[in-house]
């Protein structure tokens, strides 16, 4: 069996790495999905999903360099189930609404924000082609 998810958003806050205790780089950060559509009563609604995305070793070190809050993103990769729900992880919103969160771990990243988009437009990020960074995935050999 096989599955594969793959996600277009914009990440809600700035990536976060560390090292695991065998050295093994890991870098976390939450993509939030926008689905916008007419309501019953003509009205435009918006649906927020969130996603929590998880990289691994040379993506994840990728991923911590070049990301940040808001950039665009799509990623690819595996659904992780919550074990004691089976599904999502629920919990509760401020106002007191049910929420629920996603998690990937990602097998590819493909950074969609334009060069001008970013915040430091000249930080030596790769280079883009067609309007797009390339896509990066954690089993390609990066050469940068």
């Amino acid at each position: 069996m096989f599955q594969k998810v793959q996600i277009i958003g914009h990440l809600g806050r700035d990536p976060e790495a560390r090292f695991t205790g065998s050295g093994q780089q890991v870098c976390n950060f939450s993509v939030a999905t926008t689905r916008t559509y007419p309501g019953a009563d003509g009205a435009q609604k918006k649906e927020t999903t969130w996603f929590k995305v998880v990289a691994w070793g040379k993506l994840a070190e990728i991923c911590n360099q070049y990301l940040h809050k808001g950039s665009k993103v799509l990623v690819e990769g595996r659904l992780v189930v919550d074990p004691t729900t089976g599904g999502p992880k629920i919990f509760k919103r401020q106002d007191g609404s049910a929420g629920a969160s996603f998690e990937l771990t990602a097998l590819e990243v493909k950074f969609l924000d334009s060069k001008g988009d970013r915040n430091d437009a000249d930080d030596g990020a790769p280079a883009e082609q067609n309007g797009h960074a390339p896509a990066v995935t954690d089993d390609e050999d990066i050469p940068f």
